[in-house]
């Protein structure tokens, strides 16, 4: 880089770091520029940089520690030879490694005014106290700045303080009408029947028949304020989540919580929950990018309000009597490596019933690798503390105190797990947990779990709102030059994405010729195809061909029709890039990986899940989405289907052109068992 305040507006998107002195957002890596070409022993395989605070796996790799702890996000295995890995796993490299790439010598990145070249773990000192070139910089910065340093939140301030509780505007079928206004008035148990027949809302999950008419209660939900607390104003909270005024969900909704992070901490949260209001701002008829700028505010202390999902009201007299026969009482250790160790377990309350029940054992954790312990298990008591009555918040302190052993004592109906065949699909990304599941689970988890490219009968126009543009970009290089562009995605990914572009590094040709962008979706290099490689393999594609004079690019841009909006500029500050959840909703048809989950179910039970979408009139083609998740249902229990899938097909039948009213008798035909075809995006992470 020649010149860095020059290309301060080119790179508009980051700061210049003080201590590379080149620009990228604050949780990338630093940029150097160096002298000579870099053994590829010291080369991060992930970014394809020389590496920064390495840190190296059990199986002998190593990476950047930031490169590594982003691909842990998404994954669970080495990029290098896909082995089982966790960062927990990782340690620093040897003081020897990390000496040898601190004395990698580097060229002052301001070369206008400075021609001295360094050690690398020189460069901060040199900028700060030697460097007539940054100096420079700083004091035009300065002078820049000064003039428009107040007032700068302003607009910020009036969007959230003039957010419409307009009863014209919510989106959620889920309330009554008027809503907003019953949820900001009420108090922090108020419970809301969400039985409400609404244009726009399927119920297949609470079909009544005459038979079951007096057993069948309505799903009911509470509403609470929940405090969360950072140490770090600027810590991301660690969920996903899907939604806004913009899409069919109208609500915002969460559809993943992040292992380890401040919301999986806390423990109240879970995926389904609808976020009503965030610090006394009403975000439930917000768009989605606005949802997102509004919780990735940094703040030591953030107050939500959020409507939880508590199941049915009562259960049948049959169901009762059911549940108070054979039943057994298990006793499982789990043993903690150390005091600090998660279980990874996820614990909730019932509203029919007293005391705690596993609502899910999270992936890799050590209660899933474990393999005892069920989901609806109840648990009874926890290293001898008595949990009949207790509470989530109870157990998780009993847990964290532990020193090494946790010893758990639960109440399980046998056989209700192995009967359900959706149970299969939802531990399926613990295949190497021993579950003592045998062969004929193993088998009908691959089946669950496969993934296929969206046929032909079941694609659709791009929804209103969105253009795509593919685009050739030819360039010729050095052999030596580097692309400068990181990448994210793959088809090994949980949501199979094709691979797109997360940055345009300002060291590369791609920065340089401009066409390229962030959130392009790569489509092929000189050739070849890149939309069904998994991510290591796409950067092996990636690597090879840039060694070429000319390479040949093709990409695809996703663009929403109305770029003016002046929510879409978020902040990213202490955030991983990846495109948002509204953004992959662009993406063609032909691109999307579709799964097939297999819902079964009593006579009298209902799927649990509800629906929005469809043609209508005013609005034409819309998808049908997954709105809400009952806990305690077929589609609960499954836990692969998510709030916010896409519903592509049932049995087979394309649901695109459909109305509610042609997909309502479809759902309601299925008596026992149905296939439902979903695409699933990964939500917006906050």
């Amino acid at each position: 880089m020649a010149d860095p305040a020059a290309e301060e507006q080119a790179h508009h998107g980051g700061e210049l770091c003080c201590e590379c002195g080149q620009f990228h957002l604050l949780p990338d890596n630093h940029l150097y520029n160096f002298q000579n070409e870099v053994d590829d022993e010291l080369i991060c395989h992930i970014c394809l940089q020389p590496l920064l605070q390495p840190m190296d796996t059990p199986c002998g790799h190593t990476y950047c520690f930031k490169c590594l702890e982003n691909f842990m996000q998404e994954y669970n295995f080495c990029p290098m030879d896909r082995k089982k890995l966790s960062l927990q796993q990782c340690h620093k490299s040897s003081l020897l490694v990390r000496n040898l790439l601190d004395k990698l010598v580097v060229v002052c990145p301001f070369k206008a005014e400075c021609q001295q070249t360094m050690q690398r773990c020189e460069l901060e000192a040199h900028l700060q106290n030697r460097c007539p070139g940054f100096k420079k910089y700083k004091c035009e910065l300065q002078r820049k700045r000064n003039p428009v340093s107040k007032g700068k939140e302003e607009p910020l301030t009036k969007v959230e303080t003039s957010t419409p509780r307009d009863p014209e505007v919510p989106r959620d079928p889920d309330v009554p009408s008027g809503g907003s206004t019953l949820v900001a008035e009420s108090s922090a148990a108020a419970v809301v029947s969400l039985g409400t027949a609404e244009p726009g809302l399927v119920n297949p999950a609470f079909e009544e028949t005459e038979e079951d008419v007096p057993q069948r209660a309505s799903p009911v939900a509470e509403t609470s304020t929940i405090e969360i607390h950072r140490e770090d104003p600027e810590e991301e909270l660690g969920m996903r989540i899907v939604g806004g005024k913009d899409t069919p969900l109208g609500n915002i909704v969460v559809q993943e919580v992040l292992r380890d992070s401040v919301i999986a901490a806390d423990g109240r949260i879970a995926p389904g929950d609808h976020i009503l209001e965030v610090n006394g701002v009403n975000i439930s008829s917000v768009t989605h990018c606005q949802a997102v700028s509004f919780l990735r505010h940094p703040g030591p202390v953030l107050h939500l309000m959020v409507l939880q999902e508590k199941g049915f009201s009562n259960k049948t007299a049959q169901q009762d009597s059911t549940s108070a026969t054979n039943q057994e009482v298990i006793h499982v250790t789990l043993i903690k490596r150390d005091r600090s160790e998660p279980l990874g377990i996820k614990l909730i309350r019932k509203t029919d019933e007293a005391g705690i029940f596993i609502l899910d054992l999270l992936e890799g954790g050590l209660a899933a690798k474990n393999g005892k312990l069920s989901r609806n298990d109840r648990v009874l008591s926890i290293n001898g503390q008595d949990l009949r009555q207790g509470t989530p918040e109870t157990a998780a302190q009993i847990i964290q105190t532990s020193e090494s052993r946790v010893n758990f004592v639960v109440l399980r109906q046998p056989g209700v797990q192995l009967l359900d065949p959706g149970e299969d699909g939802s531990t399926s990304n613990n295949s190497s947990s021993s579950s003592g599941g045998g062969s004929p689970v193993h088998h009908r988890r691959r089946l669950d779990h496969s993934h296929y490219r969206r046929k032909s009968n079941y694609q659709k126009e791009l929804p209103p709102g969105y253009v795509s543009h593919e685009k050739t970009v030819a360039i010729k290089k050095e052999p030596k030059e580097s692309l400068g562009i990181t990448i994210g995605g793959g088809r090994d990914n949980k949501n199979k994405l094709p691979i797109y572009v997360t940055s345009v590094q300002p060291i590369g040709c791609l920065f340089r010729d401009g066409r390229i962008k962030r959130g392009d979706v790569l489509l092929s290099i000189n050739g070849i195809d890149l939309t069904h490689l998994n991510y290591y393999e796409a950067v092996s594609a990636l690597k090879s061909n840039a060694a070429s004079h000319s390479v040949i690019l093709k990409a695809l841009e996703i663009l929403l029709t109305d770029p003016t909006d002046p929510s879409l500029d978020i902040k990213e500050r202490g955030f991983s890039w990846s495109p948002l959840w509204i953004t992959w909703l662009g993406l063609p048809s032909y691109l999307h990986c579709c799964q097939d989950i297999v819902l079964s179910k009593a006579n009298q039970e209902s799927w649990g899940f509800s629906i929005v979408g469809g043609f209508e009139e005013s609005k034409g083609n819309q998808p049908f989405f997954i709105k809400t998740i009952v806990p305690g249902t077929p589609a609960c229990r499954n836990a692969r289907l998510k709030c916010g899938d896409e519903i592509v097909a049932v049995n087979g039948v394309p649901a695109v052109g459909m109305s509610n009213s042609e997909l309502i008798p479809m759902l309601k035909e299925q008596k026992n068992k149905v296939t439902l075809t979903v695409v699933s995006w990964p939500g917006s992470l906050v």
